[in-house]
């Protein structure tokens, strides 16, 4: 009889079930990929309230007072937002749980979306908090619902990481009813949350203490299992890392290790008893490998082992066996850069910016996109809220520019020039509201360009406070960016259309001239959420092959026979390029 108790899950899918099942009820996050759809596939679940928080530190913090007020709760995120959730996160561990909390850190090894490749196993360490490293999506499912129960056994929150792999690809998953956890309520107690230091040094010596006993749990718990093969080669491995050593060495003895801190000291040493040769294999940093090295156990790893980029089976095997592979997941495709998307409304924003003799401080988000050719626009890619605040270090230093300290008058590179910075609307709101006020305080002179579209692209158009809709799907306050903007002190606030690229040109000129800090509100919505308008096509008897209509970057424009050409295929209707044409070609 077929079992109707199991599916297909991705790691996120088996994330938000797991955390259905173990009786979760409130779940925060902010999208950032590989981590944006568990919330996503939560919020479908029944008796789970879910939200997008406006950034990864308020997620954190709300999750953590939903824990204190006894129910379990949980917190996603990719790994470059737990950097953000940081402040709470290490006080966190001082302070403990009520009900469970499970933090979701979605590392990318890659880069696949991501600015850098940072191991956020380190956290754990740092913070002094369990971590846990499942190896496919029915581990996945399964930590998230033994990382409640650890949560509220040790009072502590329990940090579990998956990678991209891990996240996005799926595996058979046997899945289990919910539980109804008893709410635990909320007990006034202010030794256990409020840090001031005399409570905080007392919650150290307590955080210390179950720490201890979290690390006899990592050498008896059944998530760290020794799998028995050839006596004298062994394998150390954990996550994905420990799928593709399994496919590349079946007949070794391998120790999976599916909580990596607090560190199996004694399970390791027990392990590595008459091993020949030991392997330690991982992605990214030598997390696994320093702790073993420190034990005085010699083992190969690194050094063979890139620190760099995602594993596969063809470089673990390239690496590690005499047996290499010529096999690469790289097809003989033709290069596919990298592009805004046809109607883009970011594209006549960065055509009107390109010969501007301005630095352009870029965030993350679509429009980061505009740092490639034919834009070349963009200067800078930080980390969120980064482009106001490096536009205003920008400016602050040019000020300090003296003509003898200046170099050669004739280097463009020495002369101060207007600063501007481009940010979302998604992420103005995330991190890009303190840097403007900070701008505004401190009479700052840069001009802010606030991409507004209307959704959080990038991710897959979730909403946020500027949409007036919640992730449960409830109507609420719409922010508008300009009015939040004149509200940090800004006076001088300007609204724009950008596909209206004639009109804007004037509008540039003019704030250009003027001392700031101004805003630019560029109000558009994202093109694949709008319906399509008449498809535009090109008069080959006018076109006269300027190819001016082709430095907008559009995927739906070529040149053909010395003509421009666009694929109706691909055009979205914005009119962008009938505006740029001076021969009227494009109808």
């Amino acid at each position: 009889m077929e079992n109707t108790n199991r599916s297909l899950f991705s790691g996120d899918e088996a994330i938000a079930r797991g955390a259905w099942e173990a009786g979760c009820k409130v779940a925060s996050a902010y999208p950032g990929t590989p981590s944006t759809q568990i919330l996503e596939n939560l919020v479908n679940y029944e008796g789970v309230y879910c939200e997008w928080s406006t950034n990864e530190k308020v997620a954190l913090e709300v999750a953590l007072g939903a824990a204190l007020a006894g129910v379990r709760s949980i917190c996603t995120m990719k790994h470059v937002g737990l950097n953000v959730a940081a402040d709470p996160l290490f006080s966190s561990a001082y302070i403990g749980v009520r009900g469970g909390l499970v933090i979701v850190t979605a590392d990318d090894p890659g880069l696949h979306s991501s600015q850098n490749e940072q191991d956020n196993r380190y956290y754990g360490m740092a913070a002094k908090l369990p971590v846990l490293t499942p190896a496919d999506s029915q581990e996945a499912k399964d930590f998230t619902k033994l990382g409640f129960e650890l949560s509220e056994k040790y009072d502590v929150p329990v940090i579990l990481r998956i990678t991209t792999r891990i996240a996005h690809s799926k595996t058979i998953v046997e899945l289990g009813e919910r539980i109804e956890v008893e709410d635990k309520g909320y007990t006034k107690d202010i030794t256990k949350a409020n840090l001031l230091p005399q409570f905080a040094r007392g919650r150290h010596v307590l955080l210390e203490q179950r720490m201890k006993q979290l690390e006899e749990y990592a050498n008896t718990t059944p998530v760290n299992k020794i799998i028995e093969g050839k006596k004298n080669f062994g394998v150390i491995a954990d996550g994905v890392a420990y799928e593709y050593a399994r496919e590349i060495f079946p007949k070794a003895s391998f120790l999976k290790l599916g909580m990596v801190w607090p560190f199996a000291k004694d399970l390791v040493r027990k392990f590595a008893q008459g091993k020949k040769h030991l392997y330690v294999i991982e992605e990214v940093d030598p997390f696994l490998e320093t702790l073993i090295k420190s034990l005085g156990i010699k083992v190969t790893g690194k050094d063979k082992l890139p620190l760099v980029e995602e594993l596969n089976l063809r470089i673990v095997r390239n690496a590690l066996t005499e047996k290499p592979t010529t096999f690469s997941t790289a097809a003989d495709l033709p290069p596919r850069p990298p592009a805004l998307c046809p109607g883009c409304p970011h594209a006549g924003l960065f055509y009107l910016l390109q010969k501007k003799d301005v630095i352009i401080t870029g965030d993350i988000g679509c429009y980061t996109l505009g740092s490639y050719p034919p834009h070349n626009a963009i200067d800078t890619c930080v980390c969120m809220g980064g482009s106001i605040t490096l536009a205003h270090g920008i400016e602050k230093a040019f000020k300090m520019f003296k003509p003898e300290t200046a170099g050669n008058p004739d280097d463009k590179s020495k002369k101060p020039k207007r600063v501007v910075s481009i940010i979302g609307d998604s992420t103005f709101f995330h991190m890009g509201m303190p840097g403007l006020v900070n701008a505004v305080y401190n009479k700052g002179n840069q001009i802010t360009i606030i991409v507004d579209n209307r959704t959080t692209g990038m991710t897959g158009h979730q909403d946020h406070p500027g949409t007036g809709k919640t992730l449960m799907g409830e109507q609420t306050k719409m922010l508008k960016t300009e009015d939040v903007a004149k509200a940090c002190g800004v006076d001088k606030v300007y609204m724009l259309d950008p596909y209206k690229i004639k009109e804007n040109r004037a509008l540039f000129r003019q704030i250009l001239s003027e001392s700031g800090p101004a805003v630019i509100v560029s109000k558009q919505a994202c093109a694949l959420l709008v319906p399509r308008k008449a498809v535009k096509k090109v008069n080959v008897e006018k076109c006269i092959g300027c190819k001016v209509c082709l430095s907008l970057g559009c995927p739906a424009m070529s040149f053909q026979n010395e003509k421009s050409h666009i694929n109706p295929a691909f055009c979205v209707g914005c009119g962008m390029c009938a505006e740029l044409c001076a021969k009227q070609a494009i109808e």
